[in-house]
């Protein structure tokens, strides 16, 4: 009979202990205001002049990433605000900005969850602003496709064309790796001194890592071709090894570790 009373028993204990949770999740959970202070400028509104202009978002209610907070801004509060993105997943490099004094991409940085502090979004440093945080880029993709960042082949036939005749050992694909998951975010260049100062000369961290990238590939017939149009003064000597670059990677790369390997392969000629 005991075992049959707690048997009867224990759906009413069960039920008590749900009647409680769903009390609990009837309450509102106190909300978790944070501030986002943003970079503000409409080159097309006569008058305006850049200044910050702070957002209060619930924490409670926004996803875990600066950018979904940037998008909860945009749709809920001021439909003015301007900013890139796209795949929100690291890989396309868009919502390159920066954020708390660091250049990052907004789909990969975490929300700073001290309701008390400010998060500080600016748009990439030392760089032309289209409108709020959107830089202008045309600068940073001339001196890319200037690198000519595609394979090059000599003597190339008819026969050759359509076949799969580019043949790559393991070891030399393995030579690629961390080179050809470089997005193009540009957090690395504007994050350079040298590239702050010396734009118009200095190829900058991201486009001499893919400049490098191309020169080590295997398949390429002008590797020296590339090397020779990166001597100079200023397309690549004026790296100084300060680290930026490699510090701000979100995909964790080392642009000055391609860098210091051109300048071994320009010095040994």
């Amino acid at each position: 009979m005991a075992s049959l009373k707690l048997f009867r028993s224990a759906p009413t204990a069960y039920m008590q202990v749900r009647g409680a949770q769903a009390a609990a999740a009837a309450i509102p959970a106190a909300k978790r205001m944070k501030t986002f202070s943003v970079y503000r400028w409409d080159p097309e509104t006569p008058g305006d002049k850049p200044r910050m202009q702070k957002y209060d978002v619930d924490l409670n209610d926004c996803g875990p990433m600066v950018l979904d907070a940037l998008v909860k801004i945009k749709n809920e509060i001021d439909p003015t605000i301007t900013f890139r993105r796209s795949c929100r997943e690291g890989i396309c490099g868009s919502c390159s900005m920066n954020i708390g004094g660091t250049n990052t991409l907004a789909c990969l940085c975490k929300i700073d969850v001290n309701t008390s502090k400010t998060t500080k979004i600016y748009p990439l440093p030392h760089m032309y602003v289209v409108k709020d945080i959107v830089p202008d880029m045309g600068n940073f993709y001339a001196q890319y496709m200037a690198i000519e960042p595609y394979l090059k082949k000599k003597g190339v036939s008819e026969s050759d064309v359509g076949k799969e005749s580019y043949l790559q050992s393991v070891d030399d694909r393995a030579k690629l790796d961390g080179l050809y998951e470089c997005i193009l975010c540009a957090c690395c260049s504007t994050s350079c001194p040298s590239y702050w100062w010396n734009q118009d000369k200095y190829l900058g961290p991201a486009v001499l890592m893919q400049a490098y990238r191309w020169i080590i590939d295997s398949r390429d017939d002008f590797r020296k071709e590339r090397l020779q149009a990166l001597e100079g003064a200023y397309k690549v000597f004026k790296c100084h090894t300060i680290l930026n670059c490699t510090k701000v990677c979100p995909k964790g790369l080392n642009p000055a570790l391609a860098i210091a390997e051109i300048k071994k392969m320009l010095a040994q000629g």
